[in-house]
């Protein structure tokens, strides 16, 4: 499997409701929301873009609270956190406001339980104008809306979809070292629409293409099936 990062309908729907986010006019909101099912590439994509950007990546976890979060951020954003909460907030707001970095902030679904955390969030952003992208689960907008102040907020709002027919094709031309023929691409499709799974079919075919030393993969191949 080559070693690249897959561009899909979503990657670019994404790319494209960051530049519009950074190049906003004044008075327009810097948050966004992506959200979408589980093995759609949401945390993959804001992962490359951050390698991209020198964004800063935050994975939220369960039992997380105000404090835990800020002290990750700070932590992310490369100083020790300091002992009161106070000044570990005023340290993620001055390193901000030095350094303009885009927060992404990953299972965001997880601090929808506590109104504290949510507003914390809303104070960084609205304190320094820094970018910050909240990720979460397919219900993460349903959840998130009940907090009108930072739901006004999202400028950006991105869903991830399953991967189309066209977009398992694109990333198997883009990461796949054998060729595969359109019905192998459909058949790939027929089984996963997600990229996580896709890319479990891109390495089967892989495999079948280097045993057989074949130069196309085609479903009857992937099947098992002989013509």
């Amino acid at each position: 499997m080559k070693k690249v990062f897959a561009k899909t309908s979503n990657v670019n729907n994404f790319v494209s409701a960051m530049t519009r986010l950074h190049k906003r006019e004044d008075g327009i909101p810097g948050m966004s929301l992506l959200f979408g099912e589980p093995g759609l590439g949401k945390t993959r994509t804001c992962l490359w873009w951050c390698a991209q950007n020198d964004g800063a990546f935050i994975r939220t976890k369960k039992l997380m609270n105000g404090r835990w979060l800020l002290e990750e951020i700070v932590a992310e954003l490369g100083e020790a956190p300091q002992r009161r909460i106070s000044d570990i907030f005023r340290q993620a707001v001055d390193r901000l406001l030095e350094r303009p970095t885009t927060l992404f902030i990953d299972e965001a679904d997880y601090l929808a339980h506590d109104a504290r955390v949510i507003e914390t969030l809303r104070d960084i952003h609205d304190t320094t104008g820094t970018p910050l992208v909240l990720i979460g689960m397919d219900q993460a907008d349903k959840k998130l809306m009940r907090f009108k102040h930072l739901y006004d907020r999202f400028s950006e709002i991105i869903r991830f979809h399953p991967l189309s027919e066209a977009d398992v094709k694109s990333v198997a031309e883009q990461m796949c070292e054998c060729k595969l023929s359109d019905d192998a691409v459909q058949h790939i499709h027929s089984q996963a629409n997600r990229f996580r799974r896709v890319v479990v079919h891109l390495y089967r075919a892989e495999a079948i293409a280097r045993t057989n030393s074949l130069k196309e993969v085609t479903a009857a191949h992937l099947t098992g099936v002989k013509k």
